[in-house]
């Protein structure tokens, strides 16, 4: 798998020639819009910073779109979407928590996730989860604190922080890095991992250029 990271929560996940994209940055948001064609694209929260579904459209197939919870089976990857909350851009708006079965690795993304009181279905499927995103300073987000102990509740194998700069608390990013024992810790332009190296992780924090 290759993951690449576009800025606030967008990310691009390749699994040979499949596409999953995460929380596309639409034309409408204020932040830089990258483009890539996807197989299908995830998005947590109604918001111009995470819904531009336009930008992953492609003009030799349709895009599928997941906008919400529920459970889907898309050739042969594996989604289930909870339920939560966030207060991100002031108001309170429904964030959805996704559990990804890709490439053989269990993936966790917790979108724009305000509390960390997450427990019951959606605890279950983020247990041991092999690679987190999750955001660390965004406003209305989890705060850096806040986010590396979810990490660590979930024992996290990769750990990938996203949602913090321009979008949040300036000292964001080095405050996660500080309470994780990774205060060196140099930013890569993209992770390129599989199942078996995972395995073979702890808790390991990657911070990706963008």
């Amino acid at each position: 798998m290759i993951i690449n990271y576009n800025g606030i929560e967008s990310f691009k996940l390749q699994a040979g020639n499949f596409v999953l994209a995460f929380n596309p940055i639409s034309k409408e948001s204020k932040h830089k819009q990258v483009r890539f064609g996807s197989d299908v694209t995830c998005i947590s929260t109604n918001h111009p910073d995470f819904n531009g579904i336009d930008q992953t459209d492609s003009k030799n197939k349709e895009v599928i779109v997941i906008d919400g919870p529920g459970e889907y089976e898309i050739a042969g990857v594996f989604i289930k979407g909870f339920a939560s909350e966030t207060m991100y851009g002031g108001g309170k708006l429904i964030n959805t928590i996704y559990t990804i079965l890709m490439d053989n690795m269990n993936i966790g993304f917790l979108g724009a996730l305000e509390s960390n009181g997450i427990e019951g279905e959606v605890g279950e499927n983020l247990d041991s989860v092999d690679i987190l995103f999750v955001p660390i300073g965004g406003e209305g987000t989890l705060n850096p604190e806040e986010a590396y102990k979810i990490a660590v509740k979930f024992s996290a194998k990769v750990i990938i922080p996203m949602c913090y700069g321009e979008v949040g608390e300036k000292d964001a990013l080095k405050r996660f890095l500080k309470v994780s024992g990774n205060e060196d810790l140099k930013s890569v332009d993209k992770l390129t991992i599989k199942k078996t190296e995972v395995d073979e992780k702890d808790g390991e924090v990657v911070v990706l250029k963008y």
